[in-house]
């Protein structure tokens, strides 16, 4: 089954999703900073990632550019999970490379369908 990493700063959200996740048999990473989950992105090369914008260290959007810009990581999906939703957030998003953009809340079963889009 396809390896997820999250990387968001807040406990509740990485707990939820990692315990849901699992549940639909998924493996899970998580990091609660930018640092460290960009270091997890390049050292465990998850098979997607979910990507809060809005962290300690390395915001999202820096994460993002780092990933899609380098050949070894650009093919791995991100979905950026973030509350700021604003338009010209969304456009900073794509241009960024992140695969979709979703606003948080969000329900779980539409993120797992994201997901499922790129890891079936």
């Amino acid at each position: 089954m396809a390896k997820i990493l999250i990387v968001d700063d807040e406990q509740d959200i990485v707990e939820t999703l990692s315990f849901m996740l699992q549940s639909k048999g998924y493996e899970t990473l998580y990091a609660y900073d930018g640092e460290e989950g960009l270091k997890l992105a390049k050292e465990e090369k998850p098979d997607l990632i979910i990507l809060d914008v809005m962290m300690p260290k390395i915001n999202g959007y820096k994460i993002c550019r780092l990933l899609k810009y380098d050949a070894k990581y650009k093919n791995i999906p991100i979905i950026m999970v973030t509350a700021r939703s604003q338009e010209n957030d969304k456009l900073i998003g794509e241009e960024t490379g992140a695969n979709e953009y979703i606003t948080k809340p969000f329900e779980f079963s539409d993120l797992l369908d994201v997901i499922q889009k790129y890891t079936n």
